[in-house]
């Protein structure tokens, strides 16, 4: 499956969002990247032009791909509530991004790694598919056998965030989803209405 491989600074530069995680670079330069720098004169975007930032931003966010992030607009606008809060719900539900928001990972590349290899595991079953959907009331997990990984351990130790549609015991390294995440509970800077605008035209 093809995935986003090139320079995260750049695209973090080019929507002045640090979309990877803290990134120095973003702070040394806040402007687009481009052969001019931040001297070149930049022409107003168009609307069409600041929808399809949104959307391409919260694709490289959640890192997923043009043809699912298509997919789960057809499923969040076949469903009922605010289309854009549940495309984003969609997104939040994702198992790679559960992994993240639980601390099991430092970053959505490397839970959906973890979850590539087979270190994680769905109600006490392994599961390897990083856009499985979570549903409530399901115990995401840490596979026994991984349970000693320096890179789970190293990542469980810095996380100081917690979620409150997310509970997390310590103990048996595993999490529950509680409830769909609101929109205030979800941190993502993106304006999701813009893209139901994109998606709508």
């Amino acid at each position: 499956m093809a995935r986003y491989r090139g320079p995260k600074s750049k695209i973090a530069r080019k929507f002045n969002e640090p979309i990877f995680g803290a990134d120095k670079v973003l702070e040394k330069k806040n402007y687009p990247p481009g052969m001019h720098g931040n001297n070149r004169r930049r022409k107003k975007q168009s609307e069409y032009a600041i929808q399809l930032a949104e959307k391409q931003k919260a694709k490289y966010t959640y890192g997923i791909l043009e043809r699912q992030f298509s997919n789960l607009f057809k499923k969040a606008n076949a469903k009922s509530g605010i289309t854009g809060e549940v495309l984003l719900q969609l997104c939040e539900t994702r198992l790679d991004n559960i992994v993240y928001r639980l601390g099991i990972a430092n970053s959505r590349n490397a839970a959906r790694q973890l979850v590539s290899h087979r270190h994680i595991t769905i109600n006490g079953k392994v599961l390897n598919i990083p856009s499985y959907s979570v549903k409530i009331g399901d115990v995401v997990g840490v596979r026994e056998k991984s349970k000693s990984l320096e890179v789970i351990n190293n990542s469980l130790a810095a996380t100081n965030t917690k979620h409150e549609w997310l509970d997390w015991d310590a103990s048996t390294m595993s999490g529950q989803i509680n409830t769909v995440p609101n929109r205030d509970q979800i941190p993502e800077n993106i304006k999701e209405q813009l893209i139901v605008e994109l998606y709508s035209k």
